[in-house]
């Protein structure tokens, strides 16, 4: 596999976590009465989007994809 595809993969794994962790905030808020604090999923899919822009930059930077030059 090549590193391209490994880096894309990770990306959209790491997008369906914070979906995921959106979804169990969603579900703690509607349900209530939970032990968990609804902010400790919110506090995860804040962390997790920061590094999927960080992993993003970083790519950018190194080239390993590059922007659309036309964005018609």
């Amino acid at each position: 596999m090549n590193t391209l595809f490994i880096f894309k993969l990770a990306l959209v794994l790491l997008l369906l976590f914070i979906i995921f962790n959106l979804g169990r905030a969603l579900f703690i808020m509607v349900k209530g009465g939970n032990k968990m604090p609804m902010s400790r999923y919110l506090g995860r899919r804040v962390l997790f989007s920061v590094l999927v822009i960080l992993l993003l930059l970083v790519a950018l930077g190194t080239g390993l994809i590059s922007p659309n030059p036309t964005p018609y």
